[in-house]
Parts: C-alpha cells; structure tokens; sequence
C-alpha cells in the first residue's frame, strides 16, 4: 500500500514544507528562524511618510488586517515610532541587486521585529502577500475572530520567473457585477498574480461603455434570458424581451483599474474582432458584409449559419474601432490592448463581392491574407493611441502583423511560431490553463467540454525547448464562462487550478514539487473556508478509465492525481466507504450482470473525494479514453 507522500525535501537551500509554512506560490528561499512574532494591538506599521507608495501599502496593511483581528494597527513614520514591534516596510535600492527582480522582497521575521525590503512598490506588496499567509487561516475570515496571531520566525528572499502573471475572466457569456470583479482582482493579488485580462466582448454581450457608439450597450448587453447547455439553447423568439445582460459604465471602469492598480494588477483589455461580433452587430449591422437584423446570442448555435464578424473591405469597421479604442486606451494604463482575432468564419467574406475586390486591389491571395490585412490595419490603429497590439494565435495567419504580441492557446505551437519570427508571446495553451474545462470526472462534474486536472495544470513549463526564453513574457489561466453562470461557480472553476498556476509563473522551477503542492493546496482550503470562497476537490476524486483485453472483454483500472488515496468501490449499487473492497492496483473485470460501478477515496480512513457513478453503459463509452478532447472550434 503507498503511503501518502508529502515529502520533507531540500531544494536550492529552500526547505519544503515546514509543517506550519505554505506559502503559494513557493518562495525562491525560506529557512526557518527561531522563535515567532506576536501580532498585539500595540504593534505598530513602520514606513517613511515622505514616500506615498509606502503610506499606501501600511494602510492596505493595516486594513487588510483589523477585519479579521480587530486591531486597528497604526502606520507611522519610521523616525516617531518608539516601540520596538513593529512591522518594517522599507525601499532599500541595495534589495534590487540582491534579489535581482523588480518585483523582488525580503522578508524576515523575528519576535521583535517583522521587515519587508524591496526595490520597487510591488516587491513590499508581495511581501505583504506572504505575511498573510503566515497568519493563521482566520485571517481570511471577514470578521474578528479569536486567535493567537503569530508569524513564524523566517527569511525569505523571493522574486518571480516571470513578469506576466495573470487570469483571464469572460464577462461577455456572463455577466459579474463591478464589486465581484474586484473580489476576483483580490484573489489574483493574494497569488501574486499581476495581470488581469479582461474579455469584455462576445456573442452574448458587449460590457462596457463607449460613449461614441452608445447602442454597443443600449443593445448589444442584452440577450434573452436562458439555462441550460450552452449551444442547445432556444434562439431569441420574435418579439421576446433581452433582459439577461449588463455593462460597466466608464466610471465603474476607472475605478476597477484604480482598485488593481492599488494591488500591483494590470488590467488587459480584450475587445474581440473581426469574429465573435454578432453583439456588436446587433446594436450596428451595417458593419457585417451581408446586412440585416441580428441578435445578441443567447447560448444557441449559430457557427456558419449566421454572420457573427466585422467586414474587412467596410472602411466605417475601422472608423469604428478607431473611436473604439481611443476611449479604451484613455481608461485603461495597460501598454496593450487585446484585439482578439481569434475563430473567425471567414464564409461571408468569401461570398462578399465588396471583399473579393477588395483582396484582388490589394493583392490578398486568400481569406487568412484578408484577416491579416486587418488585423494591421487594427494594430495600426492602436498604436496610434499610444498602444501595442495582443492577440490570439489566429493573428499569425496570413502573416503576422509587424510589432504584435501573440497569445497562443491552441497549444505552444503558436507562441513557438511567433518566437521564432522574433515576436513576444504569452503561453496559454488550453489543455494546460483552460479553467474552464473539467477538473475531475465528468460524471461527477457540472457539465463543461474538455479535461485540465490540477496535476496537468501544474506540470505546465511555459518555455518551450529550443525558444528563447526572454521572449515568453509569462502566462496566464484563461476562465471563459459559456458554462459559468454564477460566482460560486466561478470560484469551483478557478480553484485550486490558480494555485498551480501561480507556482508556474512565479516560482523556479526547481523549487516546484508536486506532493508538496497538494499538502500546501489543503492549507489553502482551510483559508478559502474562512474567506467562504469556493473551490473544488476534484483531484482527490478517483480517476475510473476502461480497457478491453485480449478477448475483447472490458476491464476497469482506477488512479487518483493525488498519491497515498486508497479506492473503494462497488458493483451492486450501494454507495461504498472505507470498510467497503479496496483496489489493489490491479485491473478490474465487471462482474455479470452488474449494472453501475461507484468509486471514492479515502485517506486514512477519511474521505476525501466524491462518489464517482458510472454506468455498465457509460464504462463501455469510454473504453481507452483516459482524456476528453479540447474542443478548439467555436460551435
């Protein structure tokens, strides 16, 4: 029987799982000092006031921590503090050189003192990141609670991989209200992640103000209120009323960038084009190739059968996106602006007699040369507002546009494509970081398209071999939400997959171990508790795949991601638990006449996963599928 392995190991003079240590994402050096510091009323915040970052940052401090302990922690300048407990933050130029990362920290911990050192604003935030973290899991909570808060002793000297960290979240397929998304840039900012790309633009939905186009809104947020599986959903019917929807309102919008700006996070604009348009077309149809009338999409299929793209041959398309962007590049600070470019059904160009002259005038020899003579005309554009471009890896078809960034999620192929042309790139590939897709087995999962398990999501390296490495920026997990109806779902999808990601592009990767992951990740439950944001246990599930052998008869093999689980299981429909027959590694045959097979895990004899129920009919389905296919079409 394998035991469960959370390994006590050295890495890089970084000592792994200190039993009461579980930093996320792992730090780059931790040893462990004596003794701990008491956090009491009487300790105080020690910054110098003539630097405004640093007044900034105590206050965060203190107010992050008077929720959960109730003390009101004052910030005073270095120079009048007479207490000796203090907590230290401090710009120290000689930080940069030794850490050798902009948003590098020191952190070291003693009973009488806690100092956070850093080269830049940043590094002092993330130093504060990893202070929380060493409070006990109440300090999540959103109210006192009664705890002896205590740091433990440390030195910490710890800087990122990479410098684009971040989390892509879909707002277009739903909508999430202005303080959730703020709530989302907070757990982004407790991982250490920087980047917050915004999808504002779909099918289903245009979510944000312009004031040159006030019908983007007035029209193209609303759809027709549906549930059920994305794709199956009854179109719009003649006459019904689009209520289902919503927008930011350019207030809503700088305050949102101001809230991340305070937390170290850059917010991405995506406003997708020349395809997934069909919201804006509702709201302007005479920038389609066709014309007529059009509808924000409510979950229905459409691919093919209706237009859903701007027209490249429309001159008004790009007086359109000039005033577009303009007013996007005036809220938002990001150097660039996401254009998307991704899936785009070419078949109405194609039949556009104003496009065919179009491709013959400027000697355009296919419909991929078309998207990419306007993808430069867009890329020109942006620049003009002082930007660069990103886009999807659809954006190298037909010749990439001179000084674009590239996304590439359709695997690395993309990003190493765009490398090797000389171009930045930003690793996303969706069987790594998709976090929509399902984490565990479908049949114990709400329903989705695809398969990302933590496991798979942590063993993602963003460089590829032969690349080179100072042209992948970093990374990102991509949270699309055709299947994402509500935050707490949201949350179920976002965790702990976050947590793997955040290791991936900040930690090195030496100092990456899997089984102490996982003993980290079960802290980090505890802490999601408190702070009652919701997450998945699905990699403690059993993983139940199908094999026929030699005489064609079906046999049952069942793993877990997480080592150490035992399995127990049964045949005659009753819902099994440890007392119930466990599996010894050895492939199962199906006994006659058995009509359902339920597996669970348990450690210790606790249970840790769900029940998974599969049919004799759904076991045979999947004979030697061990994976689900990422679907890359958009149908």
């Amino acid at each position: 029987m394998k035991k469960l392995l959370f390994v006590f190991l050295f890495s890089a003079g970084n000592l792994f799982a200190q039993k009461d240590i579980h930093i996320i994402p792992e730090p780059v050096s931790l040893t462990r000092n004596p003794g701990v510091f008491s956090l009491t009323p009487d300790v105080r915040i020690s910054i110098s006031a003539t630097n405004p970052d640093l007044v900034r940052l105590g206050r965060f401090l203190s107010e992050t921590l008077e929720k959960p302990t109730g003390y009101k922690i004052a910030v005073s300048d270095e120079k009048l503090i007479k207490t000796k407990r203090i907590i230290e933050l401090k710009i120290d130029q000689t930080t940069f050189k030794v850490i050798g990362q902009e948003e590098g920290y020191s952190l070291e911990v003693s009973p009488q003192k806690v100092t956070v050192k850093a080269h830049t604003p940043a590094g002092i935030f993330y130093g504060i990141q990893s202070i929380l973290q060493l409070l006990p899991k109440e300090i999540e909570a959103n109210s006192p609670q009664k705890v002896s808060w205590k740091i433990p002793g440390v030195s910490i000297s710890d800087y990122p991989r990479f410098g684009w960290r971040g989390a892509m979240l879909d707002v277009s397929r739903h909508f999430f209200p202005k303080e959730y998304v703020k709530k989302f840039i907070d757990q982004l900012a407790r991982y250490k992640m920087n980047t917050f790309h915004w999808h504002l633009t779909d099918d289903q939905g245009w979510r944000i103000e312009i004031k040159s186009y006030p019908r983007l809104t007035s029209i193209g947020a609303w759809r027709v209120p549906r549930v059920g599986n994305w794709w199956d959903r009854e179109p719009a019917q003649p006459e019904e009323a689009a209520t289902y929807g919503g927008f930011y309102t350019q207030e809503d919008i700088r305050e949102i960038v101001k809230y991340a700006q305070e937390r170290n996070i850059q917010i991405l604009p995506e406003i997708d084009v020349p395809g997934h348009s069909m919201a804006i077309l509702a709201a302007y149809p005479e920038f389609s190739c066709e014309g007529g009338t059009f509808q924000v999409n409510a979950g229905s299929k459409f691919y093919k059968e209706t237009e859903n793209a701007l027209c490249p041959s429309n001159e008004k398309v790009y007086e359109f996106l000039d005033k577009v962007f303009e007013e996007i590049a005036e809220l938002f600070p990001h150097p660039y602006i996401h254009m998307g470019g991704d899936e785009c059904y070419r078949g109405f160009w194609e039949k556009s007699a104003a496009c065919q002259n179009l491709m013959k005038r400027e000697h355009l020899k296919s419909s991929e040369e078309l998207q990419s003579y306007f993808v430069k005309k867009v890329e020109k554009i942006i620049q003009s507002k002082g930007k660069k471009l990103i886009g999807w890896d659809e954006i190298l078809e037909g010749g990439l546009a001179p000084d674009a960034t590239v996304m590439s999620w359709r695997g690395t192929k993309g990003g190493i494509e765009a490398a090797r042309q000389g171009h930045k790139v930003i690793m996303t590939p969706s069987e790594y970081v998709y976090l929509d897709l399902y984490q565990g087995d479908p049949a114990a999962e709400p329903v989705t398209y695809g398969m990302c398990r933590l496991k798979k999501s942590y063993s993602f390296e963003p460089v590829p071999g032969g690349v080179n490495e100072e042209l992948v920026l970093g990374g990102q997990g991509n949270l699309w939400t055709e299947s994402v109806p509500n935050t707490r779902h949201l949350e179920y999808m976002l965790y702990p997959r976050l947590l793997a990601l955040s290791e991936v592009y900040w930690s090195q990767k030496s100092n990456k171990n899997w089984n102490h992951f996982v003993e980290k990740v079960e802290n980090h439950f505890e802490r999601l508790d408190e702070a009652e944001i919701n997450y998945s246990r699905s990699a403690f599930d059993a993983i139940i795949r199908t094999l026929k052998d030699e005489n064609d008869n079906i046999k049952i093999d069942m793993s877990t991601e997480v080592e150490g689980l035992d399995i127990h299981y049964t045949f005659d429909g009753t819902n099994p638990d440890s007392f119930y027959p466990k599996y010894q590694g050895r492939a199962l045959d199906i006994p006659k006449n058995a009509t359902v097979l339920k597996a669970v895990t348990y450690h210790n004899g606790k249970r840790t996963g769900k029940i998974i129920t599969l049919t004799m009919q759904e076991l045979r389905d999947r004979v030697g599928k061990y994976q689900f296919v990422t679907q890359y079409v958009d149908e």
